[in-house]
């Protein structure tokens, strides 16, 4: 059991928040004359991240989300739980 500030129901590990399919969204943007593409889970809060192109954007953002829940379970923030879980993600 991980004791945190947060009351929850139940208590789960930090696999089980990275089961969690947040919602993706994916955007071109300009920046100075160039097109990227643009990543994002914003359910996460600061969770993005940007790329030529829409492969790399999509990696860059696996690394943030993974950084993102790392740095919220370590902080004993409460993490956001949109829907379940995958169930073949987790671990048993």
């Amino acid at each position: 059991m991980r004791p945190t500030g947060i009351e929850r129901d139940t208590i789960h590990d930090l696999a089980y928040y990275e089961a969690v399919p947040y919602l993706l969204v994916m955007e071109s943007v300009e920046r100075q004359g160039e097109w990227l593409r643009r990543a994002e889970y914003p359910e996460l809060p600061g969770c993005a991240a940007e790329a030529p192109s829409a492969v790399e954007a999509l990696e860059n953002l696996e690394h943030e989300r993974r950084r993102v829940l790392r740095q919220l379970w370590d902080r004993g923030v409460s993490i956001p739980v949109p829907r379940p879980p995958l169930l073949a993600s987790r671990k048993t």
